[in-house]
This record gives C-alpha cells, structure tokens and sequence, in this order.
C-alpha cells in the first residue's frame, strides 16, 4: 500500500472487509494522480487539498464507498453523479474491481484543473469560481 498520513492510516484501520480493499485501491490512485495535494482526516474521512481547498475524499456509506469530488459537476463525466446542492459530483463503488483506474485518472487531472472556492465559502458568503469553472 501507498505511505500515508497517520490520520488516513487510523481511518483505513477501522473499515470492513468490504471498504477496504476499495479505500486502500483509491488512496492509490489519488497519492498518484495528485502527488503534490495535501492529504489529511477532515470531516472523518480522507480528503484532499490544493492550498487549502478540498478537492477529492472517499468515505465508507452504508452500502458503498464514495469517492467525491467537491467541483465534480463542472467535470462534464457521465459517470460522476451530482452529490449534494453545491458542486459536488461522486461516484460509488461496491467492490474494487468497479474502478476503472483510467477514469479516476482523468477525474484527478479535473480536480486539479477545475475548482470551485469551498476553503472561502463562508467569508465569500456562497461559492464562487476559483480555477478553471466559469467565472473563475
């Protein structure tokens, strides 16, 4: 498995036999594609950063594990679906096999290249563009 924080380590401890091989496959590919992302427990689960700003988490649901990309409605991808009322997208995963390295591959260069401002939402008072969305 790819080194990770402590904080992510502690997480990854304590899925099931069913999350974890998804977990561990996707901090994978995100250590990968994101080499430089400041990686750390917010919220309970792994997440993602560019200077401050959330780009990419997973988190153990109830049936699924979810890898979310908190301006993944600007990423244009079918298999991203919208997640909540801002400009989250996700996709779930059931077993590890469902991942198709190639697509989280693209979604992480996305992540990097198209954001929404979610590290200044409260001092902007909404969301606003931060880098390459409309606006930004």
């Amino acid at each position: 498995m790819t080194s990770m924080p402590d904080d992510i380590r502690s997480y990854h401890a304590t899925l099931d036999a069913e999350a974890a091989p998804i977990c561990a496959r996707l901090h994978e590919l995100i250590v990968g594609g994101l080499p430089d992302a400041e990686a750390k427990v917010w919220h309970r689960h792994p997440v993602w950063f560019f200077d401050g700003n959330p780009v990419v988490g997973y988190d153990r649901l109830k049936s699924s594990v979810r890898l979310l990309f908190w301006s993944g409605r600007a990423f244009d991808e079918p298999r991203l679906a919208p997640e909540g009322s801002f400009q989250a997208a996700e996709a779930r995963f059931t077993s590890a096999e469902q991942i198709d390295a190639e697509d989280v591959a693209r979604w992480l260069r996305k992540a990097r290249e198209l954001q929404w401002n979610y590290r200044d939402i409260r001092r902007n008072q909404g969301l606003l563009p931060l880098r390459g969305v409309p606006g930004a």
